[in-house]
């Protein structure tokens, strides 16, 4: 064979060659990706005002960008907010519900934050832009309770801000108790003290060790009829449920946590798999990965949010198999019933979990 016909077959097989290594680059690459942040009904809203609330806390109002009205919602509702390719975060609305011109968050600037609190508060400015989700509702108020507990610790006013409002409007019987460690850190204190809500409304400020102490005569007894509320830190959200068990039953009691029990991300993690109902496909999850992340190093994107068991967006139905649950956000019945899961922090008591993708 000449010269000049042996570079024409290098230069022929060396094309298909290239193609196939730079799939092979893409595909690791894909499946080296983070998992994807879905918000909901992606929606673009202006920053119209901004209010220094209390110590750290900022409030945020958000109109659409396009002057149109935002999508209804209800108390106890909360959206995604998208600060950045990186960082979604959930925040509860805490306007008055019926109100579509405008949303309302308010955002804690914490110090032990994965970061997305503190760049709102460093970040974001008047006039800026934002893509958020519609509203999801997953802490919503039951109609026809005689009357409702609603009790707040710290940054958890936010959305019992937003009960309180909707009740007061529906003239319900109703009773606000909001914990924080001083006037200074109370947020919407001016607005909640005044009228209408000031006759419905308890501030306390104790210290760490007597919260128990003045807990105990507010829910020491159930009536009946009633409904409790609470939003909060977890120890402090905990430390109601201590102080409730065998006296309100579970399904007069309703909660939004901040974040998942601490204690289920240290817990023992073994490896086990995963079968995709719709696909057949079987997917290992080692010891120390998330079934979400798992998924995702597959080439398989699922829509998630928070990444800490909380929001919902994650939610799938499992067919078979036990799963380990690690969330904040199924209640106890649905966790007995083991027919759904949340992938971005559970795992499987079984061998193998199948799930309803």
């Amino acid at each position: 064979m000449n010269t000049s016909l042996l570079l024409q077959l290098i230069a022929t097989l060396a094309i298909p060659m290239l193609i196939v290594l730079a799939w092979t680059a893409v595909r690791r690459s894909l499946r080296g990706r983070r998992p994807v942040q879905t918000p909901v009904a992606a929606l673009t809203v202006r920053v119209r005002r901004i209010v220094d609330e209390a110590a750290d806390i900022k409030s945020f109002e958000l109109v659409s960008a396009d002057g149109s009205t935002l999508p209804a919602w209800s108390a106890g509702a909360h959206i995604d907010v998208r600060i950045d390719d990186e960082t979604v975060r959930q925040y509860s609305l805490c306007g008055a519900p019926g109100a579509r011109d405008t949303y309302r968050i308010a955002v804690k600037n914490a110090p032990d934050s994965r970061g997305g609190s503190r760049a709102m508060h460093q970040r974001v400015s008047v006039g800026d832009t934002l893509a958020i989700s519609g509203p999801r509702n997953h802490f919503e108020l039951v109609d026809g309770a005689r009357h409702y507990v609603l009790i707040a610790g710290g940054i958890g006013i936010t959305p019992l801000l937003a009960m309180a409002q909707e009740l007061q409007a529906r003239g319900a019987s109703y009773e606000l108790h909001y914990f924080t460690r001083s006037i200074a850190e109370t947020a919407f204190h001016e607005v909640l003290s005044s009228e209408p809500y000031a006759d419905k409304v308890n501030f306390h400020h104790p210290a760490a060790d007597r919260v128990r102490e003045l807990l105990q005569p507010l829910l020491g007894k159930c009536p009946q009829g009633h409904h409790l509320y609470m939003c909060g830190p977890r120890r402090f959200t905990d430390l109601i449920g201590e102080v409730t068990a065998g006296i309100w039953p579970p399904d007069a009691i309703h909660l939004e946590y901040f974040s998942a029990d601490p204690a289920a991300k240290t817990a023992p993690s073994d490896a086990f798999e995963v079968k995709l109902q719709r696909s057949g496909r079987t997917i290992p999850v080692a010891a120390g990965r998330s079934i979400v992340e798992a998924l995702c190093a597959h080439g398989i994107d699922v829509a998630t949010s928070c990444r800490e068991g909380v929001c919902g967006t994650c939610l799938t139905g499992v067919i078979a198999g036990t799963p380990d649950h690690r969330d904040a956000f199924l209640s106890a019945k649905e966790r007995k019933a083991g027919d759904k899961i949340m992938i971005c922090v559970s795992r499987a008591k079984s061998g193998q979990l199948v799930l309803d993708i």
